[in-house]
C-alpha cells in the first residue's frame, strides 16, 4: 500500500503544468492585437495624376478615394458626400496619429476633392494630402 502511494506521488511530481505558459502567449497575442496598426484600403483603384513633387506619406491611415465619375469610396464602401465627415470622424477616433489621403482620379471633379477635404477638416484632421505617382 505505501509503495502504490509512493507511485501516486511521483508521477503527480512528474506532470507539467501548461497555463502560466499558455498565460503568457495569449498576452502577448492581446498585444499585439492593441498595438497593431491596420492599413484600410479605399475600395477601388484610382489613375492618379502625376506630379514631380510626390512624397512618400508614411502614416496614411485614412484613405479616401474618388473615381473619374466622382463617387468618394471609404473601407470598399461607396460614401456619399454627406457622410465622408462621419466617416473620417470615426476612423480619426479608431487612429488619432493618422492623416488622410485622398485619392483623386485624374478625371475627378475639384468640386468633389474640395468637398473631401473641407469634411476632412470639420472632422477635425488638418494633416490632409492628395495621392499622386511620381513622374
Amino acid at each position: 500500500m505505501k509503495q502504490h502511494f509512493q507511485n501516486l506521488i511521483d508521477e503527480e511530481e512528474a506532470t507539467i503544468d501548461m497555463t502560466p505558459m499558455l498565460d503568457v502567449v495569449f498576452i502577448m497575442l492581446i498585444f499585439f492585437i492593441v498595438t497593431a496598426s491596420f492599413v484600410k484600403e479605399a475600395g477601388i483603384d484610382v489613375n492618379r495624376p502625376e506630379a514631380a513633387t510626390a512624397v512618400k506619406q508614411d502614416r496614411a491611415n485614412i484613405l479616401v478615394a474618388i473615381s473619374d465619375t466622382g463617387e468618394i469610396w471609404i473601407n470598399k464602401r461607396r460614401i456619399d458626400v454627406r457622410a465622408v465627415q462621419a466617416n473620417i470622424e470615426r476612423l480619426h477616433a479608431e487612429n488619432p496619429q493618422g492623416s488622410v489621403v485622398i485619392q483623386a482620379d485624374k478625371k475627378a471633379t475639384t468640386e468633389t476633392l474640395i468637398q473631401v477635404m473641407d469634411a476632412s477638416r470639420a472632422a477635425g484632421v488638418y494633416d490632409v494630402s492628395i495621392a499622386a505617382q511620381e513622374r
